[in-house]
């Protein structure tokens, strides 16, 4: 295995990985009641918080409902795509 492939299957990785973490925020919003600052659920909030932060500052919660977790799916998704995807730009480089 090379280092461009290496490379392209870590970032892979790491883009799923929080798309998996972000989709189980979403999940998380649904039982208020539960501490995210206790195990297994800050395995969840450690990473994603950052970026959810300064993305509740530009779009609050709305009607008590948490928009920010979802909008970060789609960022990731998208992100993966462009990057990764059948036709996406590393691919059109590396290979």
């Amino acid at each position: 295995m090379n280092l461009e492939m290496a490379l392209t299957w870590g970032l892979s990785f790491v883009l799923g990985l929080f798309i998996f973490l972000f989709i189980f925020r979403i999940i998380l919003t649904w039982y208020p009641q539960v501490d995210l600052n206790r195990w297994p659920f800050a395995l969840a909030t450690w990473p994603t918080e950052p970026f959810l932060i300064p993305t509740r500052k530009v779009i609050p919660p709305m009607g008590g409902v948490d928009m920010t977790p979802i909008i970060w799916v789609g960022i990731t998704s998208l992100l993966r795509e462009i990057l990764l995807g059948q036709q996406g730009l590393l691919n059109m480089l590396l290979f």
